[in-house]
């Protein structure tokens, strides 16, 4: 499928589909679907432990560890998709409304180039 013509919604049922094909609903409370989340972001974070922001921009460009990446940061999508369907989350107003409140808690002027938390700036 090309990313341009998927919704996150066909995502989402595709998702669900497999986890119902498989019996796996009666695994996947949103207890375990935010643990495992966590634990996939841990392993997509261990193939950047100990390296420099420069190497780590470096790994990405690399083939055969952005396959490696790209297979974690897809088993993240998939678990943080699959909670926002098990818990009755639209991932999309949920981002939208964040995004608001990001603008809102970091305005441009006050924030354009810093890293401070918004009760910093």
């Amino acid at each position: 499928m090309a990313s341009d013509k998927v919704t996150i919604q066909e995502l989402i049922l595709t998702i669900r589909s497999f986890a119902q094909d498989r019996d796996w609903e009666q695994f996947h409370a949103p207890k375990n679907l935010s643990m495992a989340l966590a634990a996939e972001a841990g392993e997509l974070m261990e193939h950047f432990l100990w390296c420099e922001s420069e190497k780590s921009r470096q790994f990405c460009e690399n083939p055969e560890k952005k396959v490696a990446i790209a297979d974690e940061l897809a088993d993240v999508l998939i678990y943080a998709l699959r909670f926002a369907d098990v818990a009755c989350i639209d991932p999309v107003v949920a981002i939208n409304e964040k995004m608001q409140r990001n603008k809102d808690r970091y305005p441009v002027e006050k924030a354009k180039g810093r890293s401070d938390k918004y009760n910093e700036l």
